[in-house]
């Protein structure tokens, strides 16, 4: 009862959004062009041990090199595999320069929002549910495409960017590497409540703390996975601060100090790194100044143009796709710009502009927990309306 206290505290504060959003639901798919970026993905009905109930949806290149690299790419909440694909832009990467891509799909069987389920500990810790579901895909890519193990790396948006987190705790000797869009630290939550409370309020624990949390899910001693982090300042889906409790989970993780190795700006947004003694870039951050809650894209200019804008995929100036692809030496010696025009930017997805002068995470230390004003906004993607609707009934905010 003390967790739907907290949720009813919650729905209290935030009353008008959560009676908006129950009443006109959440907008999902990505697009008209969903269907056209489903033809290029080839769906696996039978992929091994599959506890957590997820489809299985990949783009292979027609020549493929043996020894390859494959990118697991984990759409957000409302969100399918194929919208996200073309919104990210991932399979026109793959293509162009010869890697595999897993999309892994949520069923709205298993969460009405399509939503990874990384706040139910069922499906968040070793040998259990989604992950060892999404684990089981990866088996699969390995052994039917001759991928290089060694060369296996992930990423998602956010409820995909925090199974991303789960993925790369759980299964650390899997993935080289991995980058997390506006997702939250692994274990940031173990259910409905305390995702509502992280994703808004996320509790100040220490590096050690943080760190404790993905030593102990997994029996591995390293070495550890790199560690991409992007977040917007102005998102009030999920709270800024998460990316701090990231930073300070996986500095803490490849045992670097707080304060990073280089401080830089990349196409004009903030970046931040924290490397090893040869100079390898083991950590780094991305702050997107105004930008809300979405993926970040560069589509109508500059060089490396890819995807396409729409709910939560954001133009930004940046393409956060390119940019992690690079960071993993994913890109050859082909062109680094698909072949198609600009596209003009939705402006329903357009990032809010925070007022002069407001930041969120200055330069220095990662302890720093600086929020974006006292008041988080819908919690997008984490709604079980059966739930929400009587915790509001209790609070008496409905009838």
């Amino acid at each position: 009862m003390a967790g739907l206290g907290r949720t009813i505290t919650d729905l209290s504060q935030h009353r008008k959004a959560w009676k908006k959003l129950l009443e006109t639901g959440i907008p999902g798919g990505t697009g008209p062009a969903d269907a056209a970026s489903a033809g290029r993905l080839h769906e696996t009905a039978e992929f091994g041990p599959d506890p957590g109930n997820l489809r299985m949806l990949s783009y292979v290149p027609d020549t493929l090199a043996p020894g390859s690299a494959l990118v697991v790419v984990l759409h957000g909440c409302t969100q399918n595999a194929a919208g996200y694909d073309q919104g990210s832009g991932w399979s026109a990467l793959a293509e162009q320069q010869g890697f595999s891509v897993l999309l892994p799909e949520q069923r709205k069987a298993n969460n009405p929002n399509t939503c990874f389920n990384w706040f139910q500990v069922q499906h968040t810790a070793r040998g259990m549910g989604e992950a060892l579901s999404i684990r089981s895909m990866i088996d699969t890519m390995v052994r039917d495409h001759g991928i290089d193990p060694r060369r296996i790396y992930i990423t998602g948006l956010s409820a995909g960017g925090a199974m991303a987190a789960v993925m790369l705790a759980t299964y650390p000797e899997v993935f080289a590497g991995g980058a997390i869009i506006a997702g939250l630290a692994y274990r940031a939550a173990t259910d409905i409540p305390s995702a509502f409370q992280s994703m808004s309020h996320p509790h100040g624990l220490t590096a050690r703390e943080q760190g404790d949390l993905v030593r102990a899910a997994s029996n591995h001693h390293g070495p550890w996975p790199t560690v991409s982090i992007w977040q917007g300042t102005a998102d009030t889906t999920v709270n800024p601060a998460n990316a701090v409790e990231l930073l300070k989970q996986w500095t803490d993780v490849h045992g670097l100090p707080s304060t990073p190795t280089r401080q830089d700006r990349v196409d004009g947004r903030a970046h931040r790194s924290w490397s090893d003694g040869s100079g390898r870039v083991l950590v780094e951050h991305y702050q997107i100044d105004g930008m809300g809650h979405g993926t970040p894209l560069s589509t109508v200019e500059g060089p490396h143009r890819y995807g396409r804008t729409g709910p939560y995929m954001l133009e930004a100036g940046i393409s956060s796709t390119y940019h992690i692809a690079r960071s993993w030496d994913l890109i050859g010696t082909a062109s680094d710009v698909v072949d198609s025009p600009p596209l003009q930017p939705d402006r329903r997805a357009e990032p809010t502009v925070l007022p002069p002068g407001q930041t969120i995470l200055p330069p220095g230390s990662v302890d720093d927990r600086e929020t974006v004003g006292d008041r988080p906004g819908p919690q997008q993607g984490f709604q079980i309306r059966e739930v929400i609707e009587t915790a509001l009934k209790q609070a008496g905010l409905m009838k």
